[in-house]
């Protein structure tokens, strides 16, 4: 990378050569803060939307980070109203290593207990030895334009949103697991309310007779978590309990101008994610090149993460 010209700032240097890869608003507005007026912490959050406002007046740069990007055309994105945005995620299956910080750091952000996992990373072996293959494919849910899990929901607790992304109504599920069975690509899994600490604790029943009510866990499993912007508490086996859940593009995260998770955690840069109503959006020009594929395409689900092989 070539020094930063003597009329670019430092700080605008930092920026645009990409040695902020947090991917996040804070990680952004950290090269920037020098540029935001002072001002006392603010729990009403009128600061991250000012915050916010600065990284939606930030401009394209030279040499442009490809995470600071992505988070300028979010908060770009999120200007526009839900119905306007259509939110995709490309996975590079060359650029991943099989690290699975995507899958710990899902778990972290959204509270998963034991048996749910929304972005597992599929390993598979090929070739005979000495010339042997392996390679690492993340799945998190593919948030299809024709899901065929809605359809099969009774009760209608899982549906489409004008963004893209397939929702479930934790208040409305009732369980079935309908949706389970009709994924095609296993992505939906079920909260049967079980505890990492609770199985992990000396003489702990076995089986089916584990506690269900929480008693042996750790505080850290009692907080609730903040899926689809709402704090849902576990306690005395509440909703999420007993619901089908799934990837949703932690749209708690989009809401607040950061990216989702797994993007922020990929230390092989390898999942990109954006809105694909922006010809111009980073996902917008990955999914037209020629080695973009999407994930048993032939079964018409349409799904909207494509891959990169």
């Amino acid at each position: 990378m070539s020094e930063p010209k003597s009329k670019m700032e430092r700080r605008e240097f930092l920026l645009a050569g990409g040695l902020v890869g947090a991917g996040t608003a804070i990680g952004a507005i950290a090269v920037v803060k020098d540029r935001l007026p002072s001002a006392p912490q603010d729990p009403t959050g009128e600061k991250t939307v000012r915050d916010l406002n600065v990284l939606k007046n930030l401009k394209q740069q030279q040499y442009e980070d490809e995470h600071v990007r992505m988070q300028r055309e979010l908060v770009k994105a999120m200007a526009k109203p839900v119905e306007k945005r259509h939110w995709v995620m490309v996975i590079d299956t060359r650029k991943c290593v099989g690290c699975h910080a995507c899958t710990i750091g899902c778990v972290a952000e959204n509270k998963l207990p034991p048996g749910v996992v929304y972005r597992p990373v599929v390993i598979s072996e090929t070739g005979e030895y000495p010339n042997v293959q392996i390679r690492f494919l993340p799945r998190p849910c593919m948030q299809c334009d024709n899901p065929s899990c809605v359809p099969v929901c009774p009760v209608k607790a899982t549906w489409k949103r004008p963004d893209g992304v397939v929702a479930i109504d934790y208040d409305k599920c009732i369980g079935c697991r309908y949706c389970l069975n009709a994924c095609p690509y296993g992505a939906r899994t079920s909260d049967f309310g079980r505890y990492y600490s609770a199985e992990a604790a000396v003489g702990a029943p076995s089986g089916k007779d584990r506690p269900i009510d929480g008693s042996a866990a750790a505080q850290w499993e009692h907080e609730p978590n903040n899926e689809y912007a709402k704090s849902w508490n576990r306690k005395d086996h509440s909703s999420p309990v007993g619901n089908a859940r799934k990837c949703h593009f932690c749209l708690h995260r989009l809401e607040v101008g950061q990216l989702p998770m797994c993007v922020t955690t990929c230390i092989g840069r390898a999942t990109y994610f954006g809105d694909s109503n922006d010809p111009d959006s980073l996902v917008s020009t990955l999914i037209i090149k020629n080695n973009s594929q999407a994930l048993l395409a032939h079964l018409g689900n349409k799904p909207q993460c494509y891959y990169l092989v």
